[in-house]
């Protein structure tokens, strides 16, 4: 595919954007605030030399609902648009999801097991307090992507397609069990269970931002360094082992990040579709299919297109608010059939 924006434009505009959305979200909401009283909020927050006078609903706000609710969407939208191109160069298929893997289907039958159960080990509840669902959910996901590795694997080697089939099935089996767990649920684990589903950024605290925060940062800096070898897959695997890439190696780090990635975003906001899906596509319109181009612009983009969802979240309804993988779904299927019917991506 020819490269229609150059990446020192492509990755400019997608900063502004980012920024842009990073400011909205910030400033609007149930309760709106100035643009400006909100710049200057920030700035004073970072240490800047403002004058606190009128500011004081604004900081007030901002410190302690919109930063870590806007902070999480920046590295949950980031993560989950990453961990999307690392499948979708793990299997050669620009229609690969996160999710193959088995990873959000197995972080949601660990929160389908936590939300459940939680009645039944109210001590082990209390002892991890505001951990104990995100961390179910954390190692739900990380068991599943294991087990549909070590289903992957055939005297010593990764067989792509082996993978993609154990990951449907597993899939399959996590939902059948969330199912029935969703049928023997009492009506208030029910509402919990299918809005945790559903996936939303309220709620967010530092508490559940800080862990997904590390694994965000440490999945964005080490896959960009792996884009040279992501660029060699492209061209198929006994190719990329000429060329002196460590195939299976590099399959274990793809398969490694993006199970750590999803499964830390899923845990930290829920079930959050398409973002993985549609963000690659787009970048991969705009700037070709080179990875050292593609892996930043997605974060930046995937940031950018949660922060925005999750806008249309918080304001379509207001005071009430949408679950925001309805806005993603909302957005990104029809975007995704455009995609694939007109644009042949």
């Amino acid at each position: 595919m020819t490269q229609l924006v150059k990446p020192r434009t492509l990755f400019i505009g997608l900063a502004m954007l980012c920024v842009l959305a990073t400011w909205l979200s910030l400033a609007l909401g149930p309760v709106s605030l100035p643009l400006l009283d909100t710049l200057k909020a920030a700035l004073r927050m970072l240490g800047a030399p403002i004058e606190a006078q009128g500011l004081e609903q604004a900081e007030l706000i901002l410190g302690q609902i919109r930063l870590p609710r806007t902070l999480l969407g920046l590295a949950v939208g980031g993560v989950l648009a990453l961990s999307g191109v690392a499948m979708q160069g793990l299997f050669r298929n620009p229609l690969a999801d996160p999710g193959l893997v088995g990873v959000s289907s197995g972080a949601a039958l660990g929160a389908a097991m936590a939300i459940v159960g939680g009645t039944y080990v109210g001590g082990l509840s209390d002892a991890f307090g505001p951990y104990f669902l995100s961390l179910c959910a954390f190692l739900g996901g990380l068991g599943v992507t294991a087990l549909v590795y070590r289903l992957g694997r055939r005297n010593g080697q990764t067989n792509v397609a082996t993978m993609l089939l154990a990951g449907i099935a597993l899939t399959a089996l996590a939902g059948s069990v969330v199912g029935l767990l969703t049928y023997v649920a009492d009506d208030a684990t029910l509402r919990t269970l299918t809005f945790w589903n559903l996936g939303s950024l309220n709620g967010a605290s530092y508490s559940r931002l800080w862990p997904l925060l590390l694994v965000s940062v440490g999945v964005a800096v080490w896959l960009p360094r792996r884009a040279k070898a992501l660029n060699a897959l492209l061209l198929g695997e006994s190719e990329a082992n000429h060329l002196g890439i460590d195939v299976e190696g590099l399959k274990r780090e793809l398969v490694f990040c993006t199970a750590l990635g999803v499964g830390a975003a899923v845990a930290a906001a829920g079930m959050i579709g398409f973002v993985g899906l549609v963000v690659p596509h787009l970048m991969r319109l705009l700037a070709g299919p080179d990875h050292r181009v593609l892996l930043p612009s997605s974060v930046l983009a995937g940031a950018s297109l949660l922060l925005l969802a999750d806008l249309v979240a918080r304001l379509a309804l207001a005071p009430a608010e949408l679950p925001i993988g309805i806005v993603t779904a909302f957005i990104g299927a029809p975007l995704f059939l455009y995609l694939l019917l007109y644009r042949r991506v």
